[in-house]
């Protein structure tokens, strides 16, 4: 038996250990909780030991067998409780996923730096959807607009005028509130509970204004976007000509975006500055029928809270197919493939589909242009809150457009062989928010390990495997260099030699990282390495040769089980 120090929110704890032998493995198991102190610990092993001793001089002595009498186990039971947003942004600065914009000089509201493994993550996520939306389909075409618009883009899609929010300041705490119109005498202060004063409510644009031109006087005032969907409706006409891009045809952009929140909050969801991934879908106004909508799409299942259940005060949810969606008439059948198209991406991504609901906008919601909108909300430690959005939006925007501009925006149509303005759907994802959403899913603490796991999907993994000599040993060090550097071609690994295997284990655990490759004295001999599987520990033999295959398919999530990709090690299994 011997003695172990665990520290369990920064506190010292003592546990009494054995291992004991089960068939060809040798598992540690914890036996008896010690104290918090090591004279404590110390004091009660040397009791127990005496105990132990006693009691086999006792059988001895009778000419009875000697059976082993395990002191009672006492073990400190570690609740687990619900992880709070508090919680999570603490551990993203810790292992630089996110920090605080400024920070040296007490952050800025409402604006966050990626660090170096949010950077990874974060560009895995994007070259995904890029991957999924773009690369993958035949009528969708990518563009990169600016941020700054011509001042008028932005009276023709009425965000001059209506783009606000309703700000009200809290009673007790001060602070002020973003409230909607229609909820200004039911709502609390969002910070404290407390009542809102209603004198203080007005009215606040939410675009950040900014002077173009460097002499002032002549400087005209223009705003930084607050969505990237009027850049793609701008340069629609243009992309059509040079592409010769034929009805339906999308045209999609990933990009900064800028909101004056008036109560930025819940950590990334919602900021000043963020990242919008969306798509305008353009349709000619008499197309019903939609030609990609197949088998798959109608019957991909979702949780609904419809309209009709939220006007009676509800919010229970109903399993319903799209095709069921269709035939109780709620969308268009466009409408529903790319409703079931954001589902279907989701699920590519790994994102567990029973944690979101779809939201249908109740009439007094719709805008006065659209004729349906969903909301896709996840199911955060905050509540459930939109991740993203689809709407139908007519052809409000490219008719608005023509109107200020005094260009025609129509497209001729060959089929019909005439000039239309096209109707328009409009699906929409918040970046930050789809990167919330799977790193809440992903954060589980394991008991076993005594540390956090970061359960994220290969693919978009920031560090995709650690090569790990398993010693100092220079032998070890330079095959552990030449597998990293030639793994480092293809992804972004990286080489670690500092601390036990154990405590590199878990920092890569903690990483997001699915597999860690160990160097150790067979390497040489066999040309052969370990690798440790992220979520279960377990651990397979494969040759240095095959190394790089292995890992694209146990990475890509092909076809191949990890026991399956290699030949299986025994390992000494720790047991709390």
């Amino acid at each position: 038996m011997y003695i172990i120090k665990k520290k369990i929110k920064g506190r010292d704890y003592y546990y009494a250990r054995k291992s004991i032998r089960e068939g060809e493995k040798v598992i540690s198991k914890t036996i008896a909780y010690l104290g918090k102190s090591r004279k404590e610990a110390d004091e009660k092993m040397q009791n127990m030991l005496k105990e132990i001793k006693g009691k086999m001089v006792s059988h001895l002595k009778g000419n009875k067998p000697i059976i082993e009498q395990k002191p009672e186990i006492k073990k400190a039971k570690k609740e687990i409780k619900p992880l709070t947003i508090d919680e999570l942004a603490t551990f993203c600065k810790r292992k630089g996923f996110v920090f605080k914009s400024s920070e040296i000089y007490g952050g800025f509201a409402g604006f966050w730096d990626l660090g170096h493994l949010g950077v990874e993550l974060m560009n895995n996520i994007k070259q995904d959807f890029w991957k999924f939306f773009v690369q993958e389909k035949e009528n969708m075409l990518g563009i990169d607009s600016s941020i700054i618009s011509h001042p008028k883009t932005w009276e023709a899609s009425g965000h001059t005028a209506s783009f606000t929010d309703v700000s009200i300041r809290c009673k007790k705490c001060k602070k002020f509130n973003k409230v909607d119109k229609q909820d200004l005498e039911k709502v609390k202060c969002i910070f404290c509970g407390g009542e809102l004063d209603k004198n203080t409510a007005k009215d606040l644009n939410l675009m950040f204004s900014t002077k173009v031109g460097p002499v002032e006087e002549e400087s005209l005032l223009s705003y930084l976007r607050p969505e990237t969907a009027q850049g793609m409706f701008l340069d629609f006409k243009q992309i059509a000509e040079v592409s010769r891009a034929k009805l339906p045809f999308g045209i999609l952009q990933v990009g900064k975006c800028f909101r004056n929140e008036i109560a930025p909050r819940d950590f990334l969801f919602r900021s000043r500055e963020f990242t919008i991934g969306e798509f305008e879908f353009f349709i000619h106004p008499d197309e019903k029928k939609c030609d990609l909508l197949d088998d798959k799409h109608k019957n991909v299942e979702v949780n609904l809270l419809d309209a009709e259940t939220q006007e009676k005060g509800k919010e229970d949810l109903r399993k319903i197919t799209i095709a069921k969606m269709l035939r109780e008439n709620k969308l268009e059948e466009w409408h529903a493939y790319w409703l079931a198209e954001q589902i279907l991406w989701f699920k590519e991504l790994g994102l567990d589909i029973n944690r979101i609901k779809i939201r249908e906008h109740m009439k007094n919601e719709l805008s006065h242009y659209s004729s349906a909108t969903f909301d896709l909300d996840y199911e955060y430690p905050f509540g459930s809150k939109e991740v993203a959005g689809i709407a139908n939006r007519g052809q409000f925007d490219l008719s608005q457009h023509a109107k200020f501009s005094g260009e025609k925006l129509e497209i001729f149509d060959e089929e019909t062989g005439k000039k239309v303005i096209p109707k328009v759907i409009e699906p929409t994802f918040g970046m930050e928010r789809v990167f919330l959403a799977l790193l809440c899913q992903a954060y589980e603490y394991d008991l076993r390990r005594d540390n956090i796991i970061l359960k994220l999907p290969g693919k978009i993994a920031p560090i995709k495997a650690a090569i790990f000599p398993i010693v100092k040993d220079e032998q070890f060090v330079k095959i552990a260099r030449e597998v990293f550097l030639d793994l480092k071609k293809s992804w972004n690994v990286i080489f670690d030699s500092g601390g036990s295997v154990g405590r590199r284990y878990a920092r890569m655990d903690e990483a997001g990282c699915p597999y860690c490759i160990t160097i150790d004295g067979d390497s040489a001999k066999g040309r052969d390495v370990t690798i440790r599987n992220r979520d279960d520990t377990k651990q397979i033999r494969v040759k240095i040769s095959e190394l790089k295959e292995v890992l694209r398919k146990l990475i890509n999530s092909e076809e191949i089980e990890f026991e399956k990709a290699g030949k299986i090690v025994e390992t000494r299994v720790k047991e709390v």
